[in-house]
């Protein structure tokens, strides 16, 4: 190693110039009096001149320590430059619960397939997240605070109650993802701090299997319903599908000759295609139906609405069963389908779960249901409307109940 530089030289050179301390480091005076520190060091093959502060905020002793820090790095195999400019990089903001909650809404909605979901979603943090837990940093939330924004609707509204629960976790375990918070939401915590709800497992009511059929011919005959609603609602209880499927459903997914109706993944609840065997009064309501179509568009509605291009309300089925003081809701009819087959027939249960599209939860079932079973689910929807529309003999009256 040379002769090194004083701290007296360094206060008191002036002229422009490279003036070395040794092992690389050097004080550089530029033409215009500015002066600062400079190491230069053999890095990945290459001499490279990395800069050191200005002298005039740089001692000689914070130099010679900042060039030994310098030179351990790069014998490490670390880029100073790279090191230096992380550890300047400004510290992330940690954002607010409600603007955590924005970002994870903005994020989701596109994979949601209801729009309407993101309203829903949005809705009600605003009105029992946001008023405790809104204006908090998401590193500062606890599960203390997280009960208190539950306590006052876990009894009185449950299931609203359990659906703010799991976003707030959603947006919490975001925020541990993004690095704002030291773990994931405490939920379990949140859990053992919450009141036991009561076990209530609401079913949509449903016609007795048994009234099915007196209800078919009370509705055909109802004067409170159009043409179009009548027959959608009897189409909807033969295919035993759910109310948003049949309201949506488009003539391209029509094969009459075929006796088929093949919904897309798109519009099923469980994002999976689904097949649907034709009864042969499931096709005389579609020809009827084809009478009233007012175009020839693959697209078109088969059940439209009472604006053509839009479909059909699923109020506009709720009313009708008011009107009728059946007390049921047009969902409840897929029970009544189950309940028919449990009790009237010998079909094998895996059979009427797969025509009401259900997912098969043991293994055992799924690798037996490789073949969706389409031949013995179309017996089984021919038996249902053989049920539903008998040819003769008599039909039990359908009891009347209040809404």
């Amino acid at each position: 190693m040379g002769k090194r530089l004083t701290a007296v030289q360094v206060r008191t050179l002036k002229e422009p110039g490279r003036y070395g301390d040794g092992d690389g480091l050097a004080l550089v005076i530029a033409g215009d009096g500015s002066r600062k520190w400079v190491l230069r060091i053999q890095h990945e093959g290459k001499r490279r001149d990395f800069g050191l502060g200005s002298a005039s905020g740089v001692s000689l002793a914070e130099a010679r320590e900042a060039a030994d820090t310098f030179r351990k790095q790069v014998r490490n195999g670390i880029d100073p430059t790279k090191q230096v400019a992380e550890e300047a990089a400004p510290e992330p903001q940690t954002p607010t619960f409600r603007d955590a909650a924005l970002q994870v809404l903005k994020t989701h909605k596109p994979s949601w397939k209801n729009s309407k979901h993101g309203n829903q979603w949005l809705a009600t943090m605003e009105a029992y997240a946001f008023p405790l837990l809104g204006d908090r940093r998401v590193d500062e939330i606890t599960s203390g605070m997280i009960c208190d924004t539950l306590v006052p609707i876990w009894l009185k509204i449950p299931e609203t109650a359990r659906r703010v629960r799991q976003r707030i976790g959603t947006v919490l375990d975001w925020a541990h993802a993004r690095g704002y918070r030291p773990a994931e939401a405490p939920m379990r915590s949140v859990s053992k701090g919450l009141p036991r709800q009561p076990k209530t497992k609401e079913h949509f009511p449903a016609m007795p299997w048994q009234e099915v059929p007196a209800f078919i011919t009370a509705l055909r005959e109802t004067p409170k319903a159009g043409e179009v609603v009548k027959l959608a609602f009897e189409f909807l209880i033969l295919t035993a599908v759910r109310s948003g499927e049949m309201r949506g459903a488009v003539w391209s997914e029509i094969d009459i000759e075929g006796r088929l109706w093949s919904i897309p993944k798109e519009r099923m609840k469980a994002t999976k295609a689904h097949v649907v065997p034709l009864s042969d009064r499931a096709v005389e309501i579609l020809k009827q139906a084809q009478e009233l179509r007012t175009s020839e568009a693959p697209a078109t509605l088969v059940f439209p609405g009472a604006k053509l291009i839009k479909p059909m309300s699923d109020m506009t089925l709720t009313m009708l069963l008011r009107r009728m003081e059946t007390g049921c809701t047009a969902h409840g009819f897929r029970s009544s389908f189950r309940d028919w087959a449990a009790e009237s027939t010998n079909f094998p249960r895996e059979v009427v779960e797969a025509a009401l599209a259900h997912a098969v939860e043991s293994r055992v079932e799924a690798a037996y249901l490789r073949s969706d079973l389409l031949e013995k689910r179309r017996r089984l929807m021919d038996a249902w409307a053989g049920f539903c529309v008998p040819k003769g003999g008599k039909v039990v009256p359908m009891a009347r109940r209040k809404a």
